[in-house]
């Protein structure tokens, strides 16, 4: 199967998705979502453990931007070709960074109207990880000139969530379409084509680490229960921030493929 025809594959996948996610009778946001295991204060700070674990989010966030803005750094290592090939990634590490202080009001006082804050640089940053595998997977033109249609596209995701929920007729549908296709597309992208850098087998981590942080989420009591130490939503965020770090790993790590120069 050439290039050509696993990009329509690609593209119809895409597109199947979006349209079953319409199609689909809408699934609202449950009210138990806010309800989280440990809700231990302390320092004045509700639900402690969930608010300061974000300080991962900040970290990864802060420390990928200042890699990648670092004078000539990126470029003259040849960690990119061309220095707009980073707009992706300088896209991602900022999502982060706002992620860090989006999850921290919401975890303050759960609710739906605090939930879009944490939902909307996620969304980003999911988009922009799949805008960075399609420039260097694909072709740095198009992934660069998809780039904002699918932050537009994500951001959308939230925003039509959010105003599903106060037509109070939730409809989580597109968010999760933006979510889980995104990262679908993301591992076919780099099962199925070659790289342009060394190193890219390394995404297969991110997502690893991303796997187990959202199956941590979903033990987030039978975690707690382990000794009342830490809880599962707690994890999620430490092991979230750490598939995002693995991409940080990655950058640093790699260099350009020979063929690719």
């Amino acid at each position: 199967m050439n290039h050509r025809t696993r990009l329509w594959l690609l593209g119809i996948l895409a597109v199947a998705m979006l349209l079953l996610a319409a199609i689909m009778p809408p699934i609202p946001q449950p009210a138990e979502y806010h309800q989280f295991a440990d809700r231990r204060s302390y320092f004045g700070i509700p639900n402690f453990f969930d608010v300061i674990s974000n300080i991962a989010f900040l970290f990864v966030g802060f420390a990928g931007l200042a890699f990648l803005l670092q004078p000539h750094g990126p470029h003259s290592s040849g960690i990119f070709v061309t220095l707009p090939e980073r707009w992706p990634y300088l896209i991602l590490f900022l999502s982060m960074l706002a992620a860090g202080f989006g999850s921290a009001y919401y975890h303050w006082q759960p609710d739906n109207e605090r939930l879009v804050w944490d939902r909307l640089p996620m969304a980003a940053g999911f988009m922009a990880l799949l805008a960075a595998v399609l420039t260097e997977r694909i072709n740095p033109r198009v992934g660069l000139q998809l780039l904002p249609f699918l932050l537009a596209a994500g951001i959308g995701s939230v925003l039509h969530w959010h105003w599903s929920e106060q037509a109070a007729a939730g409809n989580l549908n597109f968010y999760l379409v933006v979510q889980f296709c995104s990262l679908l597309l993301v591992l076919l992208l780099v099962t199925f084509f070659p790289p342009r850098y060394s190193h890219g087998m390394d995404i297969y981590g991110a997502i690893a680490w991303y796997g187990l942080a959202k199956l941590a989420e979903l033990a987030d009591q039978e975690i707690y229960a382990v000794g009342q130490l830490i809880s599962g939503h707690t994890l999620k965020h430490l092991l979230a921030a750490l598939a995002v770090y693995w991409i940080l790993r990655m950058l640093r790590k790699r260099r350009p493929l020979p063929e690719k120069i």
